[in-house]
């Protein structure tokens, strides 16, 4: 049971940050390279990893490395799944 405690942790870790949600909101409209995401979010490029090793430890994001650039785009499955625990919860069980 704990283990369970852990990822979802892990996944909810990934949402509790201004840069992850701005990281989030700019991969909504496609993959994009991280020299890219250094430009919009002007940061430097150790805070960018640091933030995106989160969010792929956490499976919201995925990455594919293209020469020396790594591409990142919103990881599908991770990303129903987090939908999914939150769902979880927030769902009320009514009492009968």
């Amino acid at each position: 049971m704990k283990d369970s405690y852990k990822a979802t942790i892990r996944i909810f870790k990934a949402f509790c940050d201004q840069n992850r949600l701005q990281i989030l909101e700019l991969l909504q409209n496609g993959e994009m390279c991280a020299c890219k995401l250094l430009e919009e979010l002007q940061i430097s490029q150790s805070t960018l990893s640091h933030h995106m090793k989160i969010l792929c430890d956490a499976e919201i994001v995925e990455g594919r490395k293209e020469g020396k650039w790594v591409h990142y785009s919103v990881h599908q499955e991770g990303a129903r799944r987090a939908q999914l625990l939150l769902k979880q919860y927030l769902t009320v069980h009514e009492e009968e």
